[in-house]
């Protein structure tokens, strides 16, 4: 289930109401975000294209903004048609990712919250796409599939 109170996300703020569609300010740039916890904290903004946004310059620096004192997971997320999203991720203490489940189920949460889709989404990642439902019971479900994307071994 989604946690949306700042201090459990957590997030420092002004008050302890959902963040939803909120001002940031990063560099010459001013987003809305909004907080969700699916577990581990994630900043969700939604932006024009995802695909040509500067995500590897402003990724970090949400990353390590003060008011995530845990650091936190960015999403910036396209809207592609009705209950359709893209996302791309960049992920604390890893940079981008082809992939981020927790990601998307905040994405989807964010986009329901914010009136930009339905509680039954396709998140396309760039390394694959995810069906992600919100259930009566309050309760996120994904489906999608898992891939190998490295294999090694090493010699100790």
């Amino acid at each position: 289930k989604p946690v949306l109170v700042p201090s459990q996300i957590p997030v420092v703020w002004k008050n302890e109401e959902t963040i939803i569609d909120q001002p940031l300010e990063i560099g010459d740039k001013n987003l809305k975000f909004t907080a969700v916890s699916m577990g581990n904290p994630h900043c969700v903004i939604f932006v024009d294209d995802s695909d040509e946004f500067p995500v590897r310059g402003i990724g970090p620096l949400i990353e390590r903004h003060s008011i995530f004192p845990k650091r936190v997971n960015v999403e910036f997320v396209t809207i592609r048609g009705k209950d359709h999203l893209y996302q791309r991720t960049w992920e604390r203490g890893a940079g981008e990712t082809l992939a981020c489940g927790t990601g998307a189920c905040a994405v989807m949460v964010a986009g329901n919250l914010t009136g930009r889709s339905g509680k039954d989404v396709q998140i396309d990642l760039r390394g694959g796409t995810l069906r992600i439902q919100w259930q009566e019971s309050g309760n996120i479900l994904m489906t999608g599939p898992a891939r190998e994307i490295f294999s090694g071994e090493i010699e100790i």
